[in-house]
This record gives C-alpha cells, structure tokens and sequence, in this order.
C-alpha cells in the first residue's frame, strides 16, 4: 500500500513531550503504532483492517484505548492548540461545511429579514 501515513520526525519530536512514560517494558515504537491509529482514524476503518506495516491491530487498539482513557491524546491536542495562540489564525475546513440546497432560494425582505 502506497496511500499509508506516516509521522515526520519533526511531528514526532513535537509530540514526545506528551506521550506517557515507559515502565518496566519498554513500548512499540511509537511512530509506528500512533501513524497507525491516526490511519484508521482517519479512513474510519475497522481495527481488524489495519494495514500490517503498522503492526498486530490488537497493539493499535490496545495504545488507542489506554491512551485514551489516560487523556493522552486530549493533551496532546490541548497542547498542541496551545502552541498557536500567539498566531490567532483561523483556518475554517470547507469539508465540514454544507449549505442546505433550497438556502440559495430564500428572499430577504428589506430590513434583513428572510421570507
């Protein structure tokens, strides 16, 4: 498979300081196993029908739902939206955006007010 994700070094140095410690055995590799649970995330793709190059999909599972249930992942988008406060850009993505197909159709009265 070509189309698989994988995190740059740069991305991973940027979430390192979030990932929970290792205890007594040391994890799979990271890059690995967090490229993974983004790639079925993104394709909304069952657990089983991860891609093998990510690895076994039971360790996908089991990373995503520890991490999760340690708030993990919550931190490392807080974090992440912390870092560009000082930007104040807003980026606005059009594929969640719809507009009904009879909005085109409604008259505004004078005043600003539709029909």
């Amino acid at each position: 498979m070509s189309n698989l994700f994988w995190l740059t070094d740069a991305q991973m140095e940027r979430l390192k300081p979030f990932f929970p410690k290792s205890h007594g055995k040391p994890r799979v590799d990271d890059r690995r196993v967090l490229s993974g649970i983004i790639f079925i995330n993104r394709n909304g793709l069952r657990w089983c029908d991860a891609p093998k190059e990510y690895g076994p999909h039971k360790t996908l599972y089991n990373r995503w739902k520890r991490w999760s249930d340690m708030g993990v992942f919550a931190r490392i988008m807080a974090g992440l939206a912390a870092e560009g406060t000082e930007t104040k850009t807003i980026m606005i993505d059009a594929t969640y955006l719809k507009a009904h197909r009879t909005a085109s159709s409604l008259r505004v009265k004078k005043g600003g007010v539709i029909a």
